[in-house]
């Protein structure tokens, strides 16, 4: 009777020890299956950050491409880099510039603006130099300080120039930008690019980098902690 008692007990425990590995089987059938529905829910939304990195650095890129044939290019060509003050000594009307404007398709017409000539001493050092407004003053009239957008009424660009001629008649020191190596007859009252205008330009495009630079990393930072977790969990099994 211990015999058979002994035998049926052991049948018994076979039966639930076969039982429990039946049920482990299913646990971790349905532990793989969430795991597997958890990854394919993350896939897509990984791919997605990293595309979306990707996108902001190529964009980021092509606008550092774009302000170095641009601001970057003119920023570097400019000769005047020295800032200095300039002594107005004299300002003067010499004459009146034509200018043309537009006053519809394929029509010019012509009007005059008073040309204003201002001379300065550079760091009250005694070198004499005309006063222009910026680089495309410069490029545009040798002998004008300011060169006004062409427009019908000659009046307000008459207006505007002899307000410039009494701001400069009120303040005799003007902050001014010069060459330093004096090969330049003109100095500039300011320039179109100047280290903050660079700065800004420059700003905008480096947090876009760094931006997508930081999606991509912590994307990558995530997989590998969830892989990392997956093999500790397989470690403890």
């Amino acid at each position: 009777m211990f015999f058979v008692a002994g035998a049926k007990n052991t049948a018994a425990a076979g039966r639930g020890n076969e039982r429990r590995s039946i049920y482990q089987k299913f646990r971790e059938v349905d532990s793989f299956l969430d795991k597997k529905k958890t990854v394919t829910a993350l896939k897509p939304g990984e791919d997605r950050a990293i595309l979306l990195g990707l996108g902001m650095i190529l964009s980021s890129i092509m606008m550092y491409f774009v302000l170095a044939i641009t601001i970057l290019r003119s920023y570097a060509d400019s000769v005047w880099t020295e800032e200095g003050v300039c002594v107005v000594l004299n300002s003067t009307v010499t004459a009146e510039m034509n200018c043309s404007y537009s006053c519809g398709s394929d029509c010019w017409r012509v009007s005059k603006y008073p040309c204003l000539q201002v001379y300065v001493s550079v760091n009250n050092t005694g070198h004499v130099c005309r006063l222009s407004h910026n680089e495309e003053t410069a490029d545009a009239s040798s002998e004008c300080v300011y060169v006004p957008r062409c427009q019908k009424d000659s009046t307000a660009m008459q207006v505007m120039i002899m307000n410039i001629s009494e701001h400069l008649k009120v303040n005799q020191q003007v902050p001014c930008y010069y060459d330093p190596s004096e090969q330049q007859e003109t100095v500039l009252l300011t320039r179109l690019y100047d280290h903050s205008v660079v700065f800004h330009s420059l700003l905008w495009p480096s947090c876009m980098l760094s931006g997508g630079a930081l999606i991509i990393a912590m994307v990558k930072l995530t997989q590998y902690l969830s892989r990392l977790c997956e093999e500790i969990g397989k470690i403890k099994r």
